[in-house]
């Protein structure tokens, strides 16, 4: 067949169009994806909006509605704010100064033998409470023994030759006055009957000494006490002066040495040139619980430069034995007491713009801030200079979110645990971490001091 024949040629064209769509259809898949994708984010855009649009009127309606009663800052409404109040009372508070204190023995004595020898005996135990005099030990005494034996045998022959150089003077101060003997004679013997006295007296020494070293042998306590723990065993050589037996310890009375800051050594040492007996209180490592109570004994003379603290010494009975020695102990010196003043619970005091101030209770609905200047304090409750007067109500409870001029509730739970009790300690002050400054803001709680009760 002729290749240019039509048959073929008409064949050829019908096969074209089948072949040429494919290639555009493939390249039409994407773009409509894209335009889809397209028309659902504009779909978003506009329900977005449209949801805006509706919210916005409601947040409005809200903001209008609660006008007066929200506020920035925390959000909080301007309703009411629970608080607990206490009355400001007049009272007595102690004035009490605080130091860090070690028990301290009156007397500590480490029995050592004034000889050496072999420790034959313990005469004590462990733990025992002794007297002045007990017995504690026994050296071997039989050495020293045997040389007071040969001491008192050497004085018995000297003054033997002494007693007959006597009386030999004698019978030559006859004969000299006879003129049958010389001066000199004489005078030699004199002086013979003055070297055997020596010889006496040296010989009586040595025998004192050695009935001493006897004396030495048998150990007992110089003081009143408690013996400890046993240093050495029975049978062991003992060395003069440095072999420890055992430790006394005096417990009746004992004492606490404290100290206390420079600034109050003027105050202390007033009272001390009036005559007054103070009281000292010790309390344990936590300052929870008292142990004993005694009294100021001296003041030390001088204060510590590298401290700038000075030294005093309390003395107590301790018939109990609660206090030991070398225990740490919070001492609590009380130097004077104020009478007579307006006392307010220290957890309503606050710090902040003003200084020092409290939230007054201005009628039964609203507060104000109130300035105040402070005077001692013994934890719980603190003497108020100036500012309130007995009867002013003070918040307690529920500062944080407080203004001047801020409304009000009292809540009787919170008030009932924040009263203040003038015969005794007030209770214990929970006072939140962070309170208020007069503007709303909060900050965190300073310038409460705490002293002890």
């Amino acid at each position: 067949m002729n290749e240019s024949s039509p048959i073929r040629t008409d064949t050829a064209r019908a096969y074209q169009p089948d072949l040429e769509p494919g290639p555009t259809r493939r390249r039409a898949r994407p773009l409509r994806w894209m335009l889809l994708l397209v028309a659902l984010l504009g779909v978003g855009a506009l329900a977005h909006r449209w949801y805006d649009a509706r919210q916005k009127p409601e947040g409005e309606a809200a903001a209008v509605h609660g006008k007066g009663g929200r506020r920035g800052g925390f959000g909080g409404h301007d309703m009411p704010q629970a608080v607990g109040v206490a009355a400001v009372e007049t009272g007595t508070i102690p004035v009490v100064l605080q130091g860090l204190g070690t028990v301290t023995p009156l007397a500590t004595v480490t029995m050592r033998s004034q000889i050496s020898g072999y420790l034959t005996e313990i005469g004590f135990r462990e733990g025992q409470t002794v007297k002045r005099g007990d017995y504690l030990a026994q050296i071997d005494s039989r050495p020293y023994e045997a040389l007071l034996a040969q001491y008192q045998g050497q004085l018995a022959r000297d003054q033997a030759l002494l007693q007959n150089s006597k009386l030999d003077l004698e019978r030559f101060r006859r004969l000299s006055q006879q003129d049958s003997i010389s001066k000199q004679n004489v005078d030699t013997q004199g002086a013979l009957v003055k070297q055997n006295e020596g010889t006496v007296a040296a010989d009586q020494a040595l025998v004192d000494q050695q009935r001493l070293n006897i004396a030495y042998t048998r150990i007992v306590s110089p003081v009143d006490g408690r013996v400890g723990l046993r240093q050495v065993d029975q049978g062991n050589y003992i060395t003069a002066g440095s072999t420890a037996i055992v430790v006394v310890t005096q417990l009746h009375p004992i004492s606490v040495v404290f100290t206390l800051p420079e600034d109050d050594v003027a105050r202390v040492m007033q009272r001390v040139r009036a005559g007054a007996k103070l009281t000292v209180r010790a309390y344990d490592r936590g300052d929870a619980h008292e142990i004993a109570t005694g009294t100021l004994d001296t003041v030390d003379n001088q204060i510590d430069v590298t401290t700038g603290t000075v030294k005093l010494r309390a003395l107590f009975q301790n018939d109990d034995e609660a206090l030991f020695p070398n225990q740490f102990v919070n001492a609590k010196l009380t130097v004077d007491t104020v009478t007579n003043a307006p006392l307010v619970p220290t957890a309503a005091i606050l710090q902040g713009t003003p200084g020092t101030y409290v939230y007054l209770m201005d009628g039964d609905e609203k507060v104000s801030v109130r300035p105040i200047k402070t005077g001692e304090t013994d934890g719980t409750r603190t003497v108020v200079l100036d500012g309130l007067k007995a009867g002013d109500r003070v918040v307690t409870d529920g500062t944080d979110r407080l203004r001047d001029g801020a409304p009000v509730r009292v809540t009787s739970g919170a008030g009932a645990q924040s009263q203040v009790h003038p015969g005794g300690p007030g209770s214990p002050d929970a006072a939140p971490t962070a309170t208020a400054t007069p503007e709303g803001g909060a900050q965190d709680r300073r310038g409460r001091r705490r002293q002890a009760q």
